[in-house]
This record gives C-alpha cells, sequence and structure tokens, in this order.
C-alpha cells in the first residue's frame, strides 16, 4: 500500500497520509488499517456519534507513544466538516467541537490518528440535556473485571426495579460501561444526583447489609438454552433464526426472580470500584 493516496469518500475528496505507519505496535496495525476499519464500522458507529460534540485522543507516534487529546476543531480541516461552538466556562471562550456525522469526516478523523472518540452524552443542539446516563466501572487494584460486572449485574438489577433498561459497554483494556438510555427533556441537574446516590447505594458492604446478595440468581437460577437447528454444527444462521423467532413474540416468558439470602457478613474490606 502506498504512504500516502488521495481517496474519493462519498464525494469528497481527502488525501490519507502515512497509511503504512504501525500505530499499533503489538499487533502490527497500520494507521491505514486502522482508517479502514472506521469505515466499515461507519455505519453503527457514525449514529452514535451524529450531531453530538466530539473530542479526540490522538495517537500521532502509536498507542505506546505519547497522546494527547483534543476538543477545538484544527484550523486545518475539510470546509465540509462541521463544527458546533460550545460554551466553555473554564477557558472563557466558545470551543469549538468535531460532529463527526457522515462517513467523509470520520475518516478524515482517523487520518488524524484520532483513535479514541469521545461523544458528549448530549446534543449539540441542547448541550444541557444528557441524552443517557453512563456508569464507568473502571478497576483498581484490588478490583478487577470481575468484580467490574457483578457491579454491572447490580446496577442492572436496580434499574430494572424502576423499570429501566441499560446496556453494558467494554472500555479500554479492562473497564466496563453501562449506559441507561434516556432520551427524554431531562438535565444534568437531574441526573448528577441519580447517579451519584447510585454510587453510594453500591459502596460494598453497605448495599450487602441492605440489600443482600443481588448476583445471588446466577447461583440458582435454572435455564435451558433453547433447541434450534443447526446449532450443534456450530451455524451462525441457528442463532440468527432463533433471534428472528425471539423479536417476534410480543411478551417473551420471564424467569421467576430467585429468593436471595440477605447476607450479613462483614468480613470483606470495602473496595473502591
Amino acid at each position: 500500500m502506498p504512504s500516502d493516496q488521495n481517496v474519493d469518500v462519498d464525494g469528497r475528496r481527502l488525501k490519507l497520509t502515512n497509511l503504512d505507519k504501525v500505530l499499533y505496535p503489538t499487533a502490527g496495525f497500520t494507521k491505514g488499517q486502522i482508517i479502514d476499519y472506521y469505515a466499515r464500522i461507519a455505519p453503527v458507529l457514525v449514529p452514535h456519534l451524529k450531531d453530538r460534540p466530539l473530542t479526540l485522543k490522538r495517537y500521532p507516534g502509536g498507542v505506546d507513544q505519547q497522546y494527547f487529546f483534543e476538543k477545538n476543531a484544527t484550523k486545518h480541516r475539510p470546509d465540509w466538516v462541521k463544527t458546533a461552538p460550545i460554551w466553555s466556562e473554564g477557558n472563557r471562550r466558545d470551543v469549538n467541537y468535531i460532529l463527526a456525522n457522515d462517513l467523509p469526516t470520520l475518516v478524515w478523523i482517523a487520518n488524524l490518528a484520532g483513535i479514541e472518540l469521545h461523544p458528549s452524552l448530549s446534543y449539540a443542539s441542547d448541550i444541557m440535556c444528557p441524552r443517557q446516563l453512563v456508569f464507568d466501572l473502571d478497576p483498581g487494584t484490588p478490583a478487577n473485571i470481575v468484580q467490574c460486572c457483578q457491579v454491572a449485574m447490580w446496577l442492572r438489577a436496580i434499574f430494572e426495579h424502576f423499570g429501566l433498561q441499560s446496556f453494558p459497554k467494554t472500555s479500554g483494556s479492562k473497564g466496563l460501561q453501562i449506559y441507561v438510555p434516556l432520551n427524554t427533556k431531562t438535565s444534568y441537574d437531574e441526573t448528577k444526583p441519580f447517579a451519584h446516590a447510585m454510587a453510594r447505594l453500591l459502596e460494598v458492604l453497605e448495599r450487602v447489609e441492605t440489600m443482600g446478595d443481588l448476583f445471588a440468581p446466577v447461583l440458582e437460577l435454572k435455564q435451558k438454552l433453547p433447541k434450534l437447528s443447526g446449532i450443534a454444527e456450530g451455524k451462525a444462521e441457528a442463532i440468527a433464526t432463533g433471534l428472528e423467532i425471539a423479536a417476534q413474540t410480543d411478551k417473551p416468558a420471564r424467569a421467576k426472580p430467585v429468593k436471595t439470602q440477605r447476607s450479613t457478613s462483614t468480613r470483606k474490606p470495602r473496595q473502591k470500584v
């Protein structure tokens, strides 16, 4: 692959540079391969970025080298890259955030070695209204990813109690994020106290004394996998067919809740989650 290429992306002309530069030394992934990945994943990625102020984490020398965050859009950008001015209290001025609204913009960002993309929880047009509630579970010693998963299960159980659905997403090399979609009129003044109260509730021993082991059903709940034709041969089509059947079911049967034994043990020290 040539180091530099001029390409046409949905009618936008882009110059891609240093395509053979290795940005992931351990795996040997090049900048060109990263751009190709973003281009191919764009149909499911762009909707989660569209119209949201975007902070880039750029790795010009590779992921094992110095990086920097970029909020204010670089002046050297194509005129078709959309930006949104958002007032910054810290800087006492507007910051022009990039809006990654389409495939050409995403490819342009990847060419800047903008590997990590951090979209706002809000749309630029309504910056004070978060569209999701997010819990970032980032384990540190002595906690690990297994305990992160346990906390995630606790969170899901609490959200379900309030009639809220939540969705997990891996984060970095060891973390986990839990998203609660809102997409309703709200404000950070409403979401922050709720999130803080949830965090306080899960500060390990007091919650256990109050609510018991919310993870206990994993030890007792009996469930059988569906019998799908072709599953024994490992055919992906079998799972796809099963999902289609499930999607056509108006009200899927719910397993009966398993009674949990309230724990009064206080032997384990409190751990930071």
